[in-house]
């Protein structure tokens, strides 16, 4: 039997077996999107930060220079996410994450093999970030946001989990690397574990929406009925409609759109930066590798705790308000760990700025789906994408050439902090849309 029958045996089996006492197939979504956040986390700046030093000094190329690399990537990923978004809502998940995962495991295998620093980004560019593009955070909530309602933060935190495990343990699984196999081939270590989590699991378990296969979102039997009675609820300005269908015209007429764009865009630019240079910015105060490592396994650490914390109340209190604490507690911790040299404030600061930064995909995701509904969110998502990456890709080289500069990275760590004040603001702001307004708006004008 080849693969895909048993992958369409499969699904029929699920959509006949509807016995309550069942698993939910949407926690099986949510599995394979756990395992795949583990590996979309090898292409981050977090991970590409513990390579800064040993690729810079072999390759011989600045720290700004190299920083553009990671703004390349960002620039690729942004311009592929209307697309992505809407391959997503027209035809799923499962072929594009496998072949996201085959394509960005190969170009992994081939970083082992570079020599000059224009090969290196060539691979990266075309390969890991094109393939890491297809099984990325975004398409991974999307999906799990269809599967969900009621459930959806605690759903979207559990596989958020998976990016968390891979940055907690990755600066030290890579610093152990590095001495017995070198950088290069700790890539290729990499590229192996992208292929073998990914490409089967998608293939056999991933599914577009719950519908495909006969059930409703969160596991509910009785029909749409009930999942309308099963929403989020939102404040006196409207409530989230999971059937709700939006065009991409619709989408930019409304002003929760580019609240929330510039929301996280403005946080991005300072996560990307902060993200690619910390490991850095910790060796250059006089602490060893190690204690770098340590810093950057604490944030991912207290990251990876708080996401389902973060989940959980997202699904409890107003959304804007969750998100608004959340980005205060990231500027509380940032900016006590840049008070000071003293090991133990940076500890307990960056300790904070992890707390918070849990929340970041979790909560994200959330209020797009909560303020759009589940059918258009890819396109929804892939838009908002475009523009938020597009704030991100200047925060590498912002902190790079920064630094280059001035030769500290202060000046970076405060703009990003007074930033993620104005994140927290600008989050109280963005109210839900209201589509009914919009087409009886549009009817007036006409």
């Amino acid at each position: 039997m080849h693969l895909g029958d048993y992958a369409l045996n499969f699904t029929a089996l699920s959509s006949v077996e509807t016995h309550p006492s069942k698993l939910f197939y949407g926690w099986y979504i949510v599995a394979v999107g756990f395992f795949a956040q583990i590996v979309f986390a090898f292409h981050l700046s977090s991970t590409l930060s513990v390579f800064l030093k040993p690729l810079t000094e072999d390759l011989a190329v600045s720290r700004g220079l190299f920083s553009l690399l990671r703004s390349g990537e960002i620039i690729i990923g942004a311009v592929m996410a209307p697309f992505i978004g809407a391959w997503l809502d027209r035809y799923g998940v499962r072929w594009l994450m496998a072949g996201g995962a085959l394509l960005a495991g190969m170009g992994f295998i081939l970083l082992s093999q570079v020599t000059a620093f224009w090969q290196f980004l060539l691979i990266r560019w075309l390969l890991v970030t094109t393939g890491g593009a297809f099984i990325s955070s975004m398409v991974i909530s999307v999906t799990i946001a269809r599967w969900f309602v009621r459930k959806r933060g605690r759903a979207i935190a559990m596989a958020t989990l998976g990016q968390g495990i891979s940055k907690v343990s990755i600066p030290l699984v890579a610093a152990a690397l590095f001495i017995f196999l070198g950088w290069r081939h700790t890539w290729s270590v990499f590229g192996i574990m992208t292929i073998v989590l990914v490409i089967f699991p998608a293939i056999v378990f991933m599914r577009r929406s719950p519908e495909e296969i006969g059930l409703y979102p969160d596991g509910i039997r009785s029909g749409p009925s009930e999942v309308h009675e099963s929403r989020p609820k939102r404040d006196s300005r409207g409530e989230a409609d999971v059937d709700t269908v939006w065009t991409r015209r619709e989408i930019i007429h409304t002003s929760a759109f580019w609240l929330l764009c510039v929301t996280f865009g403005m946080a991005n630019v300072g996560i990307a930066g902060l993200n690619l240079h910390v490991f850095a910015h910790i060796t250059d105060m006089g602490y060893p590798t190690f204690i770098a490592a340590t810093v950057m396994s604490l944030i991912a650490f207290t990251q990876l705790g708080s996401t389902l914390v973060w989940g959980f109340l997202s699904e409890r209190w107003e959304i804007r308000k969750t998100t608004m604490l959340m980005f205060i507690i990231q500027a509380a911790g940032l900016g006590l760990a840049i008070s000071t040299h003293a090991l133990v404030s940076i500890y307990m600061g960056f300790l904070f700025y992890g707390v918070g930064l849990g929340g970041s995909l979790v909560l994200q995701e959330v209020i797009w789906a909560t303020y759009y509904g589940r059918l258009s969110l890819g396109t929804v998502r892939g838009l908002a994408m475009l523009i938020t990456l597009g704030f991100g890709a200047a925060g590498a080289p912002f902190f790079g050439f920064l630094f280059d500069a001035t030769g500290s990275y202060l000046i970076s760590f405060v703009l990003f902090t007074l930033a993620l004040l104005g994140s927290a603001l600008l989050s109280l702001l963005a109210r839900p849309p209201r589509k009914q307004r919009l087409a009886i708006a549009r009817q007036g004008i006409s």
